[in-house]
């Protein structure tokens, strides 16, 4: 096991990973920009280091200051977390030569699923459902024209680099394909400093769902359920929940051997995430690989009972995976909410100091946060506030309790998206497990339906 690991990142994830550290008896590093110098994560790691001013670039994405960090305090491996570095295989390749242990995949993990063209390929090769479209980077809007008549309409252009929505455009029967290519090439160069952009066909009523993966180094993998993300605003998650409403046991079993077939292939190792589009008669499609514990892993952790963390500390650690696949069953079912410092009617930004703060409790409610009164929610970083995760027997049980939960939570100060959620909540179709990722859009359209009279239990 390693002595002491450097958290590369800020955070309740930050804060998450230095709890699974010290269960493990690990030393952790917490590194910071200025204006974080008062965050938890600082407090609680047995030491922090000041990497920079409060621009990520200059600190949580400055690799030569982290790198640095690590040397001083004697660090053995970097955890990245989720975000910033955590899916940069120049990255993990640095600290590797530096002789410290990369928590997460190898470099060629990193590259081979960082790049969406070369993914969909290995996707191909590997026997994974894939959706029909280009099959590598587009040339020009030229080809982009000529391959979205081939398969017909509509069709999505998306960033090869990319990923959150960015460099991605839907274009439908009488659209410009060739106008659409330059807009999204652009806005990916801008994003990414890269351009490249593919195509495939578009699924008009898609549910996004996700496998999640572990593997160690000796050749065992196994897959820890699906998590159903379909609650998006502009192709970033809101609530998450598992096991998913739409996916059968027997389902779950073939995307399970599909996927881990795939990732025996090519040797994967540490956690990720395999995603797929569901179409409307659920057949599914290979989309993405996250190569990183994902920001709704606790939806997974209360569902199969273990620590994700825990577990991808010890398998980068060259610990072997102690359970079988036939021993992973889910025992209970898991919502997740994410509580965004964000006005709940347009959606803006909204840093600024938490004057009030009271959190949900009581069984079957979980906070990952790292908030606290007289907090200060910086407008430099992603304004995700906490993780709000609650749980039961059934899915009925779970969604009363996470109604109940939001109903207790009190953020003052900020604006929070808190409203929001407790709509998605009381929802018609979220309550009956009849939703798809254009959900969110349907509520703000005016189309929320309130439950009907016997549904969603107690």
């Amino acid at each position: 096991m390693f002595k002491k690991v450097l958290i590369a990142n800020r955070g309740e994830i930050a804060l998450r990973v230095i709890r699974a550290c010290r269960e493990l008896g690990v030393q952790t590093v917490a590194v910071h920009s200025t204006v974080d110098a008062e965050s938890l994560h600082v407090q609680f790691a047995d030491e922090a280091v000041c990497i920079g001013p409060a621009s990520s670039k200059e600190s949580y994405l400055n690799v030569r200051a982290i790198i640095a960090a690590a040397e001083v305090t004697g660090c053995d491996a970097i955890h990245p977390g989720y975000g910033f570095l955590s899916e940069n295989p120049g990255f993990a390749e640095v600290v590797g030569k530096c002789g410290m242990k990369f928590i997460g995949p190898r470099p060629e993990m990193l590259k081979l699923m960082g790049n969406k063209v070369q993914a969909r390929a290995f996707a191909e090769r590997s026997g994974l459902p894939l959706l029909p479209g280009a099959r590598g980077i587009l040339q020009s809007g030229d080809e982009a024209d000529s391959i979205a008549r081939e398969i017909g309409f509509p069709v999505i252009l998306k960033a090869a680099a990319g990923g959150g929505g960015r460099g991605m455009k839907i274009v439908r029967e009488g659209g410009d394909v060739r106008r659409t290519f330059e807009q999204a090439s652009t806005e990916a160069q801008a994003a990414f400093g890269d351009g490249s952009m593919y195509l495939e066909r578009y699924v008009e009523e898609p549910r996004h769902i996700e496998l999640q993966i572990a593997a160690d180094e000796h050749g065992n993998v196994l897959h820890l359920g699906e998590r159903e993300c379909s609650v998006q605003r502009r192709h970033q998650k809101i609530v998450e929940e598992s096991p998913s409403p739409a996916v059968t046991p027997e389902l779950r079993r073939e995307m399970g051997e599909v996927a881990l077939s795939a990732m025996r292939s090519v040797g994967y190792n540490n956690v990720g995430t395999v995603e797929f589009l569901m179409d409307e008669r659920g057949r599914y499609y290979f989309m993405e690989m996250n190569t990183r514990i994902q920001v709704e892993h606790p939806v997974t952790e209360q569902v199969y009972g273990l620590d994700l963390l825990r577990l991808q500390i010890r398998l980068a650690a060259g610990e072997r995976l102690e359970r079988s696949q036939e021993s992973v069953q889910p025992r209970f079912h898991a919502i997740e909410c994410r509580v965004n410092a964000e006005d709940p009617v347009t959606f803006a930004p909204s840093p600024g100091v938490i004057t009030g703060y009271h959190q949900p409790g009581g069984y079957g409610v979980r906070v990952d946060t790292m908030a606290y009164e007289h907090y200060k929610v910086q407008p430099y970083y992603d304004s995700l506030v906490a993780k709000l995760i609650c749980w039961g027997d059934s899915r009925e049980v779970a969604m009363q309790r996470m109604r109940r939960a939001l109903d207790e939570y009190v953020v003052e100060g900020i604006k929070t998206n808190l409203p929001f959620l407790r709509r998605v909540l009381a929802d018609e179709r979220f309550r009956a497990g009849r939703y798809d990722t254009r959900l969110v859009d349907q509520i703000l359209a005016g189309e929320s339906r309130a439950p009907q009279a016997g549904v969603g239990g107690a």
